[in-house]
C-alpha cells in the first residue's frame, strides 16, 4: 500500500482525500496537513513534518508558494511528491530534479485540466517547433490574479471577449499562479517555460475553462481543445482534481496505458 498525505483541502484536496477514502487500490491515505483545523474535516491532520514522515507519497494540493516552502523537505525525506501548483516548478525543476534524485524519489505532475501531454511527450523525442496555448475563462475566474491587480483591469466591466495577458510561460505563472498550472505542465512536457506562449482572455457569459492547445514540429500538427467544467473554485477545472486521483489510481494499481 502507497501511503498518501495530502497538503492543503481546498476542492483538489477534500477530492482527492475522499476519492482514497472510498477507495483507490493500493493507496491508503496517511492524513493531512492544513493550516486551519477546521479544514481537515473528518480526515486525521497532522504537522507537516509529521505527516511527511508518516507518507509514502505527498500530494501538494496548496499554492505555489507553500510548494516552495516544503517541497524541497519531501524529496529531501526521500518521499514522493504529487505536484498540482505546477508553476511553483518553473525556475526550481532542475534543482529539485537532482534532490530528488540524490535521495531516490521522484516528482509526479499530473495532467491537469489540459490533455495531450502524452502527445508532446512523444513530440519532445523528435524536433518541435513551437507550442502555444489560448486559455479563456468567465471573468471570474481570473479574480483576484496578481496580473489583474497590477494592470488594474475591471473584470467586472468587460463586456466582450477581452485579451487580458499574453506572454511565455514563465511570466503567466506568476501574473496567474491560481489560474494557469495547465501552460506550466505544458512548458515543461514540451519546450520549456520561456518558449511556451498562452494568451488569456476573459469572456463574460462563458460557463466553462477553455483551453486550445497547438503544437507543431517534426511530427506535424497537434491541436487540442478542452472545456471543462469549473469545479466550486471557479479558478479550477475539476478535471484538475480527476487527473491527480487518476495518476493514483494508476500508481497503484497493476495497469498503466499511455505515457
Amino acid at each position: 500500500m502507497i501511503k498518501v498525505g495530502i497538503v492543503g483541502m481546498g476542492v483538489i484536496g477534500s477530492h482527492v482525500a475522499k476519492a482514497i477514502e472510498n477507495g483507490l487500490p493500493g493507496i491508503t491515505l496517511a492524513g493531512v496537513a492544513v493550516r486551519t483545523a477546521t479544514r481537515a474535516g473528518a480526515f486525521p491532520a497532522y504537522p507537516l513534518d509529521e505527516l511527511i514522515r508518516r507518507s509514502d507519497l505527498i500530494v501538494e494540493a496548496a499554492t505555489q508558494a507553500a510548494l516552495r516552502d516544503f517541497g524541497p523537505a519531501v524529496l529531501a525525506a526521500g518521499k514522493h511528491l504529487m505536484v498540482l501548483s505546477v508553476g511553483a516548478l518553473v525556475g526550481v525543476l532542475d534543482e529539485w530534479a537532482k534532490l530528488a534524485e540524490r535521495h531516490g524519489c521522484r516528482i509526479l505532475v499530473p495532467s491537469g485540466a489540459i490533455a495531450g501531454l502524452d502527445g508532446m511527450k512523444g513530440a519532445r523525442e523528435g524536433a518541435i517547433t513551437s507550442v502555444t496555448m489560448e486559455t479563456r475563462k468567465p471573468p471570474r475566474g481570473l479574480a483576484g490574479a496578481p496580473w489583474i491587480e497590477q494592470e488594474r483591469i475591471d473584470l467586472e466591466a468587460i463586456t466582450r471577449e477581452t485579451l487580458v495577458f499574453e506572454g511565455p510561460a514563465t511570466e503567466a505563472v506568476k501574473a496567474f499562479p491560481a489560474n494557469v498550472n495547465v501552460v506550466a505542465a505544458l512548458s515543461l512536457a514540451g519546450l520549456g517555460p520561456e518558449r511556451t506562449r498562452i494568451k488569456i482572455f476573459a469572456v463574460p457569459g462563458q460557463a466553462v475553462n477553455q483551453h486550445r492547445i497547438t503544437i507543431e514540429g517534426e511530427f506535424g500538427r497537434l491541436r487540442i481543445e478542452v472545456e471543462n467544467v469549473p469545479s466550486e473554485n471557479p479558478r479550477t477545472g475539476k478535471l484538475s482534481y480527476l487527473s491527480a486521483i487518476a495518476m493514483l489510481r494508476e500508481l497503484g494499481g497493476p495497469v498503466r496505458v499511455g505515457n
